[in-house]
């Protein structure tokens, strides 16, 4: 059993990283709660972007452009947006190893399959590994613009519309409670029209003031850039909500850990203690 003097020195190790994993479910208390309050604001937008973006392209079928064009899937870019830090459970090794599973079937049906990584927990995993990364995104977690959002958007789609890849996924974790995020895997180009099914259900017709041609060529754009900055501020949410769990988690172990150590201590100071006076009352008896 180890001595009163080591145990102390480990419940005040213990308490020192208690103190810090308390500290830091707070901050991610507090950023939680300003990402939830944008990514509640941006959801409607964004779901709503889908669903006017698919019905004007199923109304427009005679009209070209390049995120439209369907092409033969034969060369896949992979948008996999992770968190820059750790800390936060299992959030960053379930998207990893979702974007493997994903790499590897595209694989098994003769796929060429390349990356654009968003955050350094997938930059630094899949740079050790031999997968073609096309370009890599970091320091994005914190503070995310729509201008960020953009710049982004604007690199998939000049690679989309070069014709440098004939289809492109995005791959994050979506929020769904402080104790849950749910990852989802979702088609973002070439942008889908609306179901065949759905199209006799449409009665509302839509009378354009400009040419449907020149609107789809700035909505288009729009909705790749609304989708990418919605998936990012989804990934951000989920990845404080996950750290704050986490680090709740780590400081009720930290002071279950306290406790039995104090319990140990407590066990050999009175181990001590009746060491000491078995000696002096042996000592005694034998004077005697």
């Amino acid at each position: 059993m180890a001595n009163v003097l080591d145990i102390r020195r480990r419940i005040r190790s213990v308490k020192s990283t208690q103190q810090i994993t308390r500290a830091m479910k707070f901050v991610a208390a507090a950023k939680l709660r300003k990402a939830q309050e944008r990514m509640f604001l941006a959801r409607p937008y964004a779901g709503r972007m889908i669903k006017v973006i698919s019905s004007l392209a199923a109304r427009v079928e005679t009209i070209s452009h390049p995120l439209l064009e369907t092409r033969e899937d034969k060369k896949v870019e992979l948008v996999l947006i992770t968190g820059d830090k750790g800390l936060c459970g299992a959030f960053n090794s379930n998207i990893i190893r979702m974007a493997v599973d994903f790499l590897e079937k595209q694989k098994d049906v003769q796929k060429d399959m390349q990356l654009n990584l968003i955050g350094k927990k997938g930059r630094d995993f899949f740079r050790r590994r031999q997968y073609q990364i096309r370009t890599e995104t970091i320091n994005l977690a914190t503070g995310i613009t729509f201008a960020q959002a953009k710049v982004l958007a604007d690199s998939i789609i000049e690679c989309y519309s070069g014709g440098a890849v004939d289809s492109v996924y995005l791959l994050y974790n979506e929020f769904k409670s402080v104790m849950q995020q749910r990852i989802l895997v979702e088609k973002i180009l070439p942008i889908q029209r609306l179901p065949q099914e759905e199209k006799g259900s449409i009665l509302t017709e839509y009378i354009y003031e400009q040419d449907p041609a020149q609107i789809l060529s700035t909505l288009l754009p729009q909705h790749v850039i609304t989708q990418v900055y919605h998936a990012l501020i989804e990934s951000a949410a989920a990845e404080q909500a996950a750290r704050m769990t986490s680090m709740e988690a780590a400081t009720k172990n930290a002071g279950e850990m306290i406790d039995h150590l104090t319990l140990t201590m407590n066990r050999a100071r009175q181990a001590s203690i009746t060491k000491e006076l078995i000696e002096i009352v042996s000592g005694a008896n034998a004077l005697q």
